[in-house]
């Protein structure tokens, strides 16, 4: 859709049942609480788990938000492969 010129490569959009949404600006309590909650969550789940602040992740066919703070299962590949999405 930025290629086509629709939106620009800095609009605040996700996916949701494949409508467009725009989202919030972020300002500096949101992010200073996504920080927070990053650290926070990093710490105590090094070993298991990884944090994903602010990443999109797939919903089914017409969903990719992106959540403030997503918690994810361990992968060596870092969900480089696919994004991370709901179990099957």
């Amino acid at each position: 859709m930025v290629d086509a010129g629709l939106l620009g490569e800095d609009d605040r959009v996700e996916l949701l049942e494949g409508e467009i949404i725009d989202m919030s600006p972020i300002g500096s309590r949101h992010a200073a609480c996504v920080a927070r909650l990053t650290s926070i969550f990093a710490a105590r789940l090094a070993a298991g788990a990884m944090v994903w602040p602010q990443n999109p992740i797939r919903l089914g066919h017409l969903s990719e938000p992106q959540p403030d703070v997503t918690v994810l299962r361990r992968r060596d590949d870092f969900y480089a492969a696919d994004l991370p999405g709901a179990a099957r």
